[in-house]
């Protein structure tokens, strides 16, 4: 089957695969596609053009286009492949589907790198799977789209035009046009179709319509309109075995000849010689892409080396190893003895107090501490497993170094400084067994830009900020509380992920 058909997971609206491809056979499917060349060399054959990319270049495969992905040479190469579900952004951004987009033409360094680096996020975001990551990456994605649309956008078929492709990029009342003209374009191929039945349905001169049309493409409203025949019948070609007169007709061809000399002006060759070549190379069941998926710590490892020089990047890749606490509530289990005394002895000091709220608030329900260590406390009102329904959670981010540093801290200042530079990111995972029914699960969350925001507005006078910025930094210095449920058979996993000096308070009660 020549058509891809992509599984978007549920509420994940993008597919993200990174690989290193040997071969990656022709096909095509209905969404936008971003090929970004993150190591080695690859050759991108879109439609008509054939082009070697290497790492750090990206190319945009627009929906429909027929395209593959071969390796140059013999070193790997590592490829990210970005599916976006137009679908469900067509929601968002209603002229999405007819809009095309190029990196080709694009001669700002600046606008390649912010688009590589919303690309770097995503890919991120997508390994790391976090608390929330879906919302991330659907927030990623929105800043994707609204980019490719405001500085990538073109209608540009013809490598002599590059100028009137920026022009069209730039005039957004004509782009809205232009990608009705398409569409209709794309929509009616197959059949008779005129320059004066566009001109009347959007109310054009047919001499104003053929402008817009050679401005914006470089061809001729005749010449695109052959254009759009041939792309389209590249799919028949390699996934039928109908007659090459057959395809002319239902592309909308007069003439077979006609259709011969169109198609060899762009591909250079006559369909039946481009079917001998290409079938037998087109994605199928039984003809898949011969590649390598890369695994997490080889993509990690490359982020961090190709982006040392970005902090919001480099704050992904610095990890502390996994907490994994495990609590079996049956049997004679009993409250610990220690009660947290680690945390609490610093969380008392007297400057770490801006942010020892998710500590005083675990410490304030009298409840009795079931488990303990540097940097968390678990506890529940009942003293012994079998009795218990109820839980409270409290984890900080911070490791063994930071916790040394912050003991030592004397002045407000000096912790709140602490607190800023601290970057790691921790993976909390607690697993409870003994626990069966319905939970409600709340979680209060204190994050690095709460503990920041805590700090500065203590340390600022207030009364030298304008009155709206102070409400604005009381905000971001507000926590999030959210809420949720689980069904428990036996055993409740609960984790986080958490970036930077923040805490987390979860309350899990049976309902």
């Amino acid at each position: 089957m020549l058509k891809e058909r992509i599984q978007y997971k549920r509420e994940l609206p993008i597919d993200l695969l990174v690989a290193d491809v040997e071969q990656y056979p022709l096909h095509f499917h209905e969404d936008c596609e971003i090929v970004y060349v993150m190591q080695g060399a690859v050759r991108l054959r879109d439609g008509y053009y054939d082009y070697d990319l290497t790492a750090g270049d990206v190319v945009i495969v627009n929906d429909g286009e027929m395209h593959s992905i071969t390796r140059i040479g013999e070193a790997s190469n590592m490829v990210m492949m970005l599916h976006v579900d137009f679908e469900y952004f067509s929601k968002y951004y209603p002229n999405l589907r007819n809009s095309f987009f190029d990196t080709e033409y694009v001669d700002s360094k600046e606008s390649l790198d912010v688009l590589r680096s919303i690309l770097v996020r995503i890919i991120l975001e997508m390994l790391q799977k976090g608390y929330g990551y879906e919302h991330k990456i659907i927030e990623a994605a929105h800043n994707l789209i609204s980019y490719l649309q405001a500085d990538f956008q073109s209608y540009l078929v013809d490598e002599d035009n590059a100028e009137s492709g920026r022009q069209s990029r730039r005039n957004k009342v004509m782009a809205g046009r232009l990608s009705r003209i398409t569409k209709y374009m794309y929509e009616n191929y197959d059949r008779k179709l005129t320059l004066n039945e566009i001109g009347e349905k959007e109310h054009l001169s047919i001499y104003y319509l053929s402008h817009v049309i050679k401005n914006a493409t470089g061809l001729s409203f005749q010449d695109l309109l052959s254009f759009i025949r041939v792309e389209e019948s590249e799919k028949l070609l390699l996934s039928t075995n109908k007659k090459i007169g057959t395809i002319a007709s239902e592309t909308g061809f007069s003439a077979v000849r006609y259709y011969i000399k169109h198609f060899e002006k762009w591909y250079h060759m006559t369909p039946q010689a481009y079917r001998e070549k290409y079938t037998g190379k087109a994605m199928g069941d039984e003809s898949g892409a011969d590649l390598r998926r890369c695994t997490p710590t080889e993509i990690e490892a490359l982020i961090r080396k190709k982006f040392p020089e970005d902090k919001d990047k480099a704050e992904y890749s610095k990890y502390s190893a996994p907490l994994i606490v495990d609590i079996d509530l049956n049997g004679d289990f009993e409250a610990s003895n220690d009660g947290g005394s680690a945390l609490a002895a610093l969380m008392s000091r007297s400057v770490l107090k801006p942010v020892a709220k998710p500590y005083s608030t675990i410490i304030s329900l009298g409840e009795h501490p079931l488990a303990s260590g540097d940097n968390y406390l678990i506890t529940s009102p009942a003293k012994k497993g079998g009795d218990i329904r109820s839980l409270s959670v409290l984890v900080y981010n911070f490791d063994a170094e930071a916790r040394k540093q912050l003991l030592e801290a004397n002045k407000t200042a000096q912790a709140a400084e602490l607190i800023r530079e601290y970057d790691k990111e921790q993976e909390f995972l607690l697993r409870c067994s003994g626990l069966s029914g319905k939970f409600r699960i709340a979680r209060y969350r204190l994050t690095r830009e709460n503990c920041v925001r805590i700090y500065r507005r203590l340390l600022e006078h207030a009364d030298t900020a304008h009155i709206r910025e102070e409400v604005l930094q009381k905000w971001m210095s507000l926590p999030s509380v959210e809420f949720e449920e689980f069904t428990s058979a036996d055993t409740l996993n609960l984790r986080t992920k958490m970036n930077g000096f923040s805490a987390e308070l979860i309350l899990i009660d049976k309902i």
